[in-house]
């Protein structure tokens, strides 16, 4: 035939295809770019692995290279990894087996390896033949669980043998471990995380599937380098946590040391992820060479496998460190930024994924793993018990035993001796065959006890793994008890720290979390002091001045309060307003104050009565299981659940309605399990259960608490108490200075202040006379509590509560605190004994108002005990009529 016939001559052209040559190319380009992103370049999010690492891992799983057998030559791994699963170079897998085994790569090494894997210097591993590795048990827990069918198995390249399409990992690798790949189109960049902060998020996603990224970053912080080094910044890695996309920016940890010499160094700990230190050596020295960086005479990379990371700076005379160290950000890689591009492969198709998505992809694979496993192990369990049934009928007594045996005996051949049993004992087949194979000595009594105990177990093993399927509650309890189980067998510290920038800080976090004393004087002047400011004295002293108020002013409140903490303040005229305790102006202890009115938005003729601290408004939990309780002057109370006081604003909201003649007065947080005392100044106390006084909302009046005689008394005070709390004693306190305690029950057992409905007359509480004056201040103590008690003057007393001896209701106490004439109890208020650390140095300090400090001295501690003893009478417990 003539070379040069067309096809159409030949009659061949039934066998040509016409194709659009731009299509064609488009299709097998965009095959291509599928393969390479979903078969070589991009991680699974599920186990975190691209294939050669999956197919290194398996390999030597399969091979029983494990943690506990001795390590074997990588070059018999690489080639049973290419012969089997991996036809590529053995380049590309040895950089793989290398790159698992490296502690300075990978944050948590899959591989431990045996020789020169490689360094930080940057120098390369010794070549296969020479090195040795086996599987790490952080490995062996991503290969756990793969002979019970949780993951679907695939044709390896020569349809030979089975490889896993993923591995049932327990560890989030893709998280803890990061990964980067260039793919066709694409790319990714995951950094690595902390094992231990990725479970508690991990677990956080588990307890509330809706959690946000945002909200997971207070579990998964930021990235934590194997390397170490400083987190500089944290815009960019909450724009990745949040998107998928960001940028980190680390720098190394240094110090600065000073030679005999008096020139200081700067000391090199940590670098950044990826940098090699003798390539940084060699920038520095360049930069000082270039003189680009002033003021460096010599720098050397003194590391070593013992010491760790260590290049030194030296510095010259003249040289200032922190100069060379900002130039040495700005030059060298001693400041590194890294691209964040969480790309993954999730349902077979590459995604870009924040935290929140790599956490759940994670959990659900977590669950679809727990749940094929069950359904094996649920499986196997009942194809045993099968058998078993069959033993038992068989070989379960004498008779039946003797009737098998003999049916094997006569039969001719094995089908038929195992068509007689199926007949004889109503058999299945897979129960014959195996009682065909059973061994002689299974026949004995002490086998046929084992065989009746292991079917009895496996019965239990079905029910538990029946209620596990039927039950997606135990299963994800289930995933959260493994991933504790491996946060606790391989978890750590951070080795990242995080240094945040100043437009990234609140105030909040600007300020230190240290209690303080908050005062707040009748006129309506505020501050926070140190709490070492106020020293302890003894009972009977004359007190030491408090705060510098104007002469017609005098503290009312003191207490003590974190600067975190949010202070809600409750006004005589029902209204509540809200303020960190940080912003509080801060003063010493003579120092006078901010007006309220120009921290809140109060009207100048309100004044605050009550004062609540709560820790986290935020805490959801602690918010909806506690209430608010007020009480007004003329006995009303009303309860109010404190999530109505969760959302704070600027103008204050209405706390309770007040009524002509009337105002507010205290106000308590409970748990709704709590007893209410309300004291009047006639010296009177009822005692009463919460639960007496229904929840209302903010706008309520409120009920009768306490019945008020007259308009010349009136509630002074009120606490809540608890009868199984037998650690607290009643405190009161007269406006002249006479004070005790008093237990709430007495050693029968039976109530001092017994329980009554609302809106009685109580019982005494005290002894009222001309002597004590009336009731000021009631308070419920502890001995590990110190009472601080503030008058009208500006002096205030602390004193251990311990000093304070216990009496009964009917009595009218001892002397707490000496009063000038004219002067009174303005404030009472406790303190724990560990939250001011005293100071006794400053017993000498010379304060304002020294000339009036002084303790008190063995005559007054000696006529204190008289008042006590000439003042304590027996007490019927009987109300007053």
């Amino acid at each position: 035939m003539d070379e040069h016939i067309l096809p159409e001559e030949t009659g061949d052209h039934d066998r040509l295809i016409e194709v659009n040559i731009e299509e064609e190319m488009k299709t097998a380009y965009i095959d291509y770019s599928m393969s390479v992103i979903v078969g070589r370049a991009l991680p699974d999010a599920r186990d975190g692995f691209k294939p050669v690492h999956r197919r290194v891992l398996f390999g030597m799983n399969e091979l029983g290279n494990n943690s506990n057998k001795p390590t074997k030559k990588s070059a018999r791994i690489v080639g049973e990894v290419m012969g089997k699963y991996h036809p590529h170079g053995d380049s590309s897998i040895y950089d793989t087996l290398v790159r698992l085994a490296q502690d300075f790569t990978l944050r948590y090494p899959l591989v431990e390896g045996q020789g020169n894997m490689g360094t930080q210097d940057g120098d390369p591993p010794a070549a296969m033949r020479y090195t040795e590795v086996r599987l790490d048990k952080r490995a062996e827990s991503m290969l756990e669980d793969l002979d019970k069918e949780t993951v679907d198995l695939q044709n390896n390249f020569d349809d030979t043998l089975k490889e896993p399409t993923v591995l049932p990992t327990r560890i989030p690798q893709l998280l803890v471990n990061g990964s980067s790949g260039i793919a066709v189109g694409m790319a990714t960049n995951m950094m690595p995380h902390n094992l231990s902060e990725s479970i508690d998020g991990c677990i956080a996603y588990i307890e509330n599937k809706e959690i946000t990224a945002e909200e997971l970053m207070e579990y998964v912080k930021a990235p934590d380098f194997p390397t170490g080094g400083v987190i500089f910044g944290m815009d960019g890695v909450r724009q990745a946590m949040l998107t998928g996309r960001g940028r980190v920016v680390v720098r190394g940890k240094y110090h600065i040391e000073t030679k005999d010499s008096g020139r200081e160094k700067i000391v090199i700990t940590e670098v950044p992820y990826q940098v090699s230190l003798d390539d940084l050596t060699d920038k520095i020295g360049q930069l000082a060479n270039n003189k680009v960086v002033e003021g460096i005479a010599y720098v050397n990379n003194e590391s070593n496998k013992r010491e760790g990371t260590r290049i030194v700076v030296d510095l010259k005379k003249d040289a200032v460190s922190s100069v060379v160290v900002n130039q040495l950000f700005k030059y060298s890689e001693l400041q590194t930024s890294f691209g964040i591009n969480n790309i993954a492969i999730s349902k077979g198709r590459p995604k870009q994924m924040n935290l929140q998505h790599l956490i759940s992809e994670f959990v659900e694979f977590r669950m679809e793993v727990v749940t094929r496993r069950t359904e094996y192990e649920l499986r196997k369990a009942k194809e045993r018990a099968h058998i078993l049934e069959g033993y038992m009928k068989v070989i379960g007594t004498q008779n039946d035993l003797d009737r098998a045996i003999k049916i094997i005996r006569e039969s001719a051949t094995p089908d038929d001796a195992r068509n007689g049993l199926i007949e004889a004992f109503e058999l299945s087949e897979i129960q014959a065959r195996a009682i065909l194979e059973l061994r002689l000595r299974t026949l004995t009594g002490l086998e046929i006890d084992k065989i009746r105990s292991e079917y009895e177990e496996l019965m239990n093993q079905i029910r538990h793994l029946e209620e596990l399927l039927a039950n997606e509650g135990m299963r994800y309890d289930l995933i959260k008890t493994e991933l504790l189980e491996v946060k606790e067998k391989f978890g750590d510290e951070r080795r990242s720290t995080i240094q945040y920038l100043a437009n990234e800080l609140s105030i909040e976090d600007l300020i230190e979390d240290e209690n303080v004393i908050i005062t707040i004087s009748n006129l309506g002047y505020i501050k926070r002091t140190s709490a070492t400011e106020y020293r302890s004295q003894n009972r009977g002293g004359r007190g030491s001045k408090g705060v510098k108020t104007r002469d017609e002013d005098y503290v009312v409140h003191l207490f003590v309060a974190s600067t975190h903490d949010t202070m809600l303040f409750f006004t005589e005229q029902g209204r509540c307003y809200w303020l960190k305790v940080y912003e509080m102006p801060e003063g010493d202890k003579n120092s006078k104050g901010r007006a309220l009115q120009n921290l809140m938005q109060m009207p100048s003729d309100d004044k605050v009565r009550a004062i609540i601290n709560v820790k986290n408004l935020k805490d959801k939990d602690f918010v909806e299981s506690h209430n608010i309780v007020l009480c007004t002057k003329r006995g009303i109370i009303k309860k109010t659940s404190l999530a109505d006081f969760s959302r704070p604003r600027a103008n204050g909201v209405n706390a309770i309605t007040i009524v002509e003649g009337d105002q507010l007065l205290e106000a308590k947080i409970t748990n709704g399990s709590n007893e209410i005392m309300l004291a009047v100044k006639s010296g009177r106390a009822i005692r009463f259960p919460e639960e007496k006084v229904r929840v209302t909302g903010r706008g309520a009046i409120g009920v009768t608490g306490i019945e008020v005689d007259d308009n010349t008394d009136e509630v002074i005070g009120m606490i809540c108490v608890n009868k199984e709390d037998t650690e607290k004693t009643v405190l009161v306190i007269s406006e002249k200075g006479f004070g005790k305690r008093t237990r709430l029950t007495d050693d029968d057992g039976e109530d001092v202040y017994r329980i009554t409905n609302r809106g009685g007359k109580g019982v005494k509480t005290i002894n009222v006379t001309e002597k004590t004056g009336g009731l000021v201040g009631i308070l419920d103590v502890v001995e590990t509590e110190d009472l601080i008690i503030t008058c009208k003057s500006g002096i205030t007393l602390r004193t251990s509560v311990t000093d304070i001896k216990l009496a009964g209701r009917n009595t009218q106490g001892v002397i707490l605190i000496r009063l000038d004439n004219n002067d009174e109890i303005a404030a009472i208020s406790k303190i724990e004994e560990e939250v001011i650390e005293e100071v006794e140095e400053s017993s000498e300090a010379t304060l304002e108002g020294s000339e009036n400090d002084t303790t008190s001295t063995d005559s007054t501690n000696e006529e204190s005990k008289d008042d006590l003893q000439e003042n304590a009478t027996d007490d019927d417990n009987q109300p007053i009529s």
